[in-house]
């Protein structure tokens, strides 16, 4: 009699037989992620020329980071519930495939609304491809690699502050921001082609309930692992948006490309160095990464005056930052539920929300004061995600 075999354990053996396929799917959804973070904090390097091409300040142009945050939060949850046991193979080329188009939109809006608009297109692609392709690489590795795997997913959060943002701006200086945008979609465009090829089939292995998401925030340490997200995240985000108008005004810099280079840089060692300490010591890993986070940001309207105090602030910065999504991730993880897309729908979701709201708060902040007061503001948040991180919150032996 033939045996009913799970179809997530059939798609799991066909690439045990054969890793290289199998990092070769790793890869492909790690560049997903890439193109997702570049195009999603792109306007970054951008804000003041998106700004003088639409006659708003530097704060409404702030609002093209807002957006992509907001619609993520919302449609991470809700793009993963309604998909059910759609086929993640599917869902991950079709949401590269909008990305494509929103780029594209972006780069021929003709409005301040209509770049609004097509931000808001990228939150939803970020809400939906993270929620699914952060949790991947169980499937796609042999389970002694998956910490391998999660890592070099994870790697191109950074890498995307390392390349996609200085590119972008880098490429903006010579044909202008809208060619940035053009670039990114042509980018967009290949990463789905290496999405076509290399990804196995990938049908759920349950659809995510909302049940499942009430679980997580149920736990103490799911609620602890949210307050510390939105902290952090506020913190860094509030500060990071506006980091253009600082070296401009503030530290006096003409081009901003190798500073936020020498950010995302250490963004990657950050990164890694958390990989390789979360799995023993997430609290302290997180600790260090708030305390980083405070004094960088606390101490650049003091030394980053000058141009090499503000590298060596943004290289603490990059550091800093690099820790946060892990730390972040596996917090939300360590609560667990028994449904690791449900940790990873509430980690994008909690993320994203608060990319939005530190955009918005730093908005707000630098346009009724200075870059320099929002940056003791941001220093301020990641003291408290310190004191919060220090107390205890029923993490497993393996967090302490």
């Amino acid at each position: 009699m033939p045996t009913h075999t799970d179809p997530t354990t059939t798609a799991r053996r066909a690439f045990h037989s054969s890793p290289l396929l199998g990092w070769l799917a790793v890869v492909s959804v790690a560049m997903g992620i890439f193109v997702i973070v570049t195009a999603e904090i792109l306007p970054i390097g951008l804000l003041t020329s998106i700004g003088s091409t639409f006659g708003v300040s530097d704060g409404i142009a702030g609002l093209t980071m807002t957006m992509p945050g907001l619609l993520a939060a919302v449609s991470a949850p809700i793009v993963t519930v309604a998909v059910g046991r759609l086929d993640r193979r599917v869902l991950l080329c079709g949401l590269i495939l909008l990305l494509a188009a929103a780029n594209l939109v972006a780069a021929t809006a003709t409005s301040y609304p209509v770049m609004v608009a097509s931000r808001a297109i990228v939150g939803v692609v970020i809400g939906g491809f993270w929620s699914i392709g952060a949790g991947l690489a169980p499937r796609l590795v042999r389970p002694e690699r998956v910490g391998v795997a999660t890592a070099v997913v994870f790697s191109a959060v950074p890498l995307g502050s390392v390349f996609g943002v200085p590119a972008g701006t880098f490429i903006a200086q010579f044909g202008g921001w809208r060619t940035a945008f053009i670039v990114l979609g042509a980018l967009t465009g290949i990463v789905l082609l290496a999405l076509v090829a290399v990804l196995p089939p990938l049908p759920a292995a349950q659809p995510v309930k909302l049940a499942a998401l009430v679980d997580v925030v149920s736990s103490r340490t799911g609620r602890t692992a949210l307050v510390l997200t939105v902290l952090v995240v506020t913190a860094h985000f509030g500060t990071y948006t506006y980091v253009t108008p600082f070296l401009q005004h503030v530290t006096g810099v003409g081009t901003v490309t190798p500073f936020l280079l020498v950010y995302g840089i250490a963004g990657v060692v950050g990164n890694f160095i958390a990989g390789a300490t979360v799995r023993l010591r997430l609290r302290a890993t997180m600790i260090a990464s708030a305390v980083a986070l405070a004094a960088a940001t606390g101490l650049l309207s003091v030394l980053g005056t000058a141009s090499i105090g503000a590298v060596v602030l943004l290289a603490v910065w990059g550091l800093a930052y690099g820790a946060v999504p892990v730390c972040s991730q596996s917090w939300f993880a360590a609560s667990n539920t028994g449904s690791t897309e449900a940790a990873s729908v509430l980690f994008t979701s909690s993320f994203q929300a608060t990319i939005a709201l530190g955009a918005l708060l730093g908005g707000v902040v630098v346009d009724a004061t200075s870059p320099s007061v929002l940056m003791a503001f941001g220093a301020g948040a990641a003291l408290l995600v310190a004191l919060v991180a220090a107390r205890p919150s029923g993490l497993p032996m393996w967090g302490r």
